[in-house]
């Protein structure tokens, strides 16, 4: 799921001038989410608005209960 840590990056760009040279991961193994964060505190809280607004949807996808995320 690259487009996870773009966001990331693409959010953090203005406040942070080195954001580019993360190397942010997301994925799914199975139907557990996981996405690295940044190391500090500050950074994390940061990345959880970014991710908050998307990530109940993913989980929903990821459960594979399409009344949720699919509906007609």
């Amino acid at each position: 799921m690259p487009g996870i840590p773009e966001s990331l990056r693409a959010a953090a760009r203005d406040r942070v001038p080195t954001a580019c040279l993360t190397r942010g991961i997301a994925g799914v193994r199975g139907r557990t989410v996981i996405i690295n964060l940044p190391g500090s505190p500050k950074a994390v809280r940061e990345s959880m608005a970014v991710l908050l607004p998307f990530l109940l949807h993913l989980i929903e996808e990821v459960k594979g209960d399409p009344t949720k995320c699919c509906a007609p």
